[in-house]
Formats: structure tokens, sequence, C-alpha cells
């Protein structure tokens, strides 16, 4: 009886691990603060996401409320910031962009329902000030409802 032979092996392994390395898409930040979104009444669904920088706005997770206690929080990127440091968040996200794709940064907020709107105001307050001004909210779909 002749051997199986196992020489196509390789490149079906390799074919196999580029198609999961292509179609994973990997979380780039890792969340610091609890966040439930609001229901939405209206959605907008985001063309590319590669364009959109995430401010996420809430308390703190359990492991990180020894250290930073419960009130609401910002996130940008990895870390706790301040409302003074998002003009240096808005400027470092548009380097990374390709000049033609500067005018179409979004920033997402990602407020907890329960975040007091002050919060969200300076936010949106020092996003204009730094010509930041396509916003987007992130909430959850809308319940279909039957009456």
């Amino acid at each position: 009886m002749p051997e199986l032979s196992t020489s196509s092996l390789p490149d079906i392994v390799f074919m196999i691990l580029f198609f999961f390395m292509v179609t994973t898409q990997l979380r780039e930040t890792e969340p610091l603060v609890s966040v439930r979104v609001p229901e939405a009444s209206e959605i907008a669904k985001l063309e590319r996401k590669d364009l959109a920088s995430y401010i996420n706005i809430g308390s703190p997770v359990r492991s990180k409320q020894a250290e930073f206690g419960t009130d609401a929080r910002l996130q940008l990127n990895d870390s706790f910031k301040n409302v003074d440091d998002i003009r240096d968040f808005v400027a470092a996200e548009r380097e990374n962009l390709s000049e033609a794709d500067r005018s179409f940064m979004t920033v997402v907020i990602r407020a907890d329902q329960d975040v007091r709107m002050g919060i969200v105001t300076d936010v949106k307050q020092e996003l204009r000030r730094c010509s930041a001004l396509k916003i987007m909210y992130s909430a959850t779909a809308p319940v279909e409802r039957e009456f």
C-alpha cells in the first residue's frame, strides 16, 4: 500500500493561518472604565472604523477602583487622563492618519448612562477647541417593541 503524501500539509496550514490573521480584528485598547451605554433612538453606522478615535467615560473597573476611586474618569487609549489631555490625544490620533484621511477622523464618545452630563459637556467643549467636530456617541441598538 502506498504511503500518504504529506508534502502539501504545510501549505494548507499556512493558508489557514493566513486566513485567520487577515479576518481577525484585535482589540486596540484595554477597557479601564465600565460603560453601560444608553439605548439609542436613531443609529448611524461608522463608515470606516479605522478613522474612529474612542473616548471612554465611566467609573473605573473593579480592579482599578482601589487606586482611582469610583468617580467618573476619562480613558484615552490605555490610560486615565484629564479633559486638558484631549488636545494632545486628538493631535496624536491625527498624526497617525494619512493627510487625505485627517478630515474624516471621527471621535466616538462612549459614556456610561449614569455619568453626569457635566463631564460629557467638558469633553465636547475641548473637542470643539481642537477642531475635532465630527463626534458620534456610542449607544445600543433600539429595541423593537410591539404595541
